[in-house]
């Protein structure tokens, strides 16, 4: 996934516009407008459109770097079944951490949270390996957990006082977490 961080500093530190670059980004269905505003929005960290590989390669070209060197891998555990409240406890621990010292502090965290969240993060890193991005340098960019509502099937009754009857709700939360190369 490109990283609108690293495109902006980029940009800056060689101090190009995006109708510069604008050029080197045409392709099939986008043309020379469409392509900067394109650049403008992934400058901005909106990816409307998505880029694909083929437009992170060619502003790697562009910018005469190495591709990994704009993107960042993010993985993702969809419908865990955790409230994310708990998660998120955990997630404050590893963000901006090398991803040695967060898979440490995942493996003697006792929470139950800890070891979902590390197979997110095996992911990650495994999909950084298969870019052949250099494992050592990577590092936990950022880590996000959003609410998923009720987890499917979990809604149930107890009895309360007076022939009342009170909700049994268990969450399910979504859990991000991005690495980036140093």
């Amino acid at each position: 996934m490109l990283s609108a961080y690293k495109l902006e500093s980029l940009c800056r530190q060689r101090d190009i516009n995006p109708e510069q670059l604008a050029g080197q980004m045409v392709r099939t269905g986008l043309d020379h407008r469409k392509a900067v505003t394109a650049l403008r929005n992934w400058r901005k960290g909106l990816f409307k459109p998505i880029p694909r590989k083929e437009d992170c390669r060619n502003l790697a070209s562009a910018l005469s770097v190495d591709i990994n060197d704009l993107t960042n891998w993010c993985s993702v555990y969809r419908f865990a079944p955790v409230s994310a409240r708990k998660v998120r406890l955990v997630t404050q621990l590893i963000v901006g951490r090398s991803i040695q010292d967060a898979m440490d502090i995942l493996k003697f965290t006792h929470k139950r949270a800890a070891v979902l969240i590390n197979k997110v993060l095996k992911a990650a890193v495994a999909d950084a390996d298969e870019q052949q991005a250099d494992v050592d340098n990577l590092y936990v960019a950022s880590a996000r957990v959003d609410d998923a509502g009720t987890r499917i099937g979990t809604k149930r009754w107890i009895a309360k006082d007076r022939g009342r009857a009170n909700p049994i709700s268990k969450k399910a939360c979504h859990i991000y977490v991005t690495v980036a190369q140093i």
